[in-house]
This record gives structure tokens, sequence and C-alpha cells, in this order.
């Protein structure tokens, strides 16, 4: 998808990213948080404020997706950046991820980090070859540690890379 914009998020695209983060929870195929997680719990969860990023991705002045930026740890494991993304259904297969993923990876060199990990990947998540094209490594699996709705206990995946 062509024209796709990444910026920070502001308050006011709440509205918006609520029916994608919604969306994206009550799937229960990707992220290991309570599917029927509560409006104002996700919000306070995906939008925490400073110093983590929330950023949107907007084309023709439709939000299709967004990207939280943190750091994975405190104290001696806060230089490793912790990224978590969230495409809405429509936008899916049209670059927004990869336009997220390569903003996420510049926003974490900005803001000093030296490696990104993602703690639980799905053995099923779709995206993991984007993510492999980005250079981010499998480096431990965990097998029956997430209850698909459709495929019942698979794996999580721990995925590296060096930025």
């Amino acid at each position: 998808m062509t024209g796709v914009a990444i910026r920070e998020a502001e308050a006011t695209d709440w509205p918006a990213l609520w029916p994608i983060v919604r969306d994206v929870l009550r799937a229960a195929d990707t992220y290991t948080m309570p599917p029927d997680m509560a409006e104002a719990e996700a919000r306070a969860w995906w939008f925490p404020g400073a110093p983590d990023g929330t950023r949107v991705a907007v084309a023709e002045g439709t939000v299709l997706g967004t990207s939280h930026l943190s750091a994975n740890r405190q104290g001696p494991g806060d230089h490793v950046m912790n990224a978590s993304y969230m495409v809405a259904a429509a936008a899916r297969g049209k670059g927004v991820g990869r336009a997220l993923v390569e903003d996420s990876l510049n926003w974490g060199r900005a803001q000093g980090f030296r490696a990104v990990v993602f703690n639980a990947v799905t053995e099923v998540n779709p995206a993991i070859p984007l993510y492999q094209s980005f250079g981010f490594r499998i480096v431990g699996t965990v097998p029956g540690t997430f209850r698909h709705p459709e495929h019942g206990d698979i794996a999580l995946h721990v995925m590296h890379k060096v930025l």
C-alpha cells in the first residue's frame, strides 16, 4: 500500500484504534492478552505514555494499524526494545505491517535501543516471514504455551534482532 504515513499516536486516534485493537484481541490468535479486555483497560495498556511510543499507520486519513514500542525490561534490560503491532483486517497484506516494523526499528535506534525482542509470537502468526525479512531470528520456542482457537495448544516463539 503506497501512501502509508507513520506518526506518533494522539489521544484523538483512540476511537479509530479501538476497533483494530478490539478485533485483534477478540480473535485470540496472536496476543497473550485477555480477548475480552475492556476498552478502558485496552487503552491504558496500548497508550501507557512516555517513555513508551504508540504509533499509528495512516493512509488517506484512515488509521490502518498501530505499534506499541517500549523497553522490554527495566534496569539492566532496558537497552532492549519490545515491539507489538496490530493492523486492521482490511489492510493486512498491503504493506502496513511492513511500514510499522520499519518505523519501529528506526524509532528504537533513535531512542538508543541496541536490540529488539518479541517475547511471544505464535508459531502460526502470518507475520513471521515479514519479521524474518527484517533480520529477526527465532531464538527460542516454547511448546504448548498458547491456546489457539483453531489449532489448540501451540508454541510461542521468542524472536530477536540486533539494532
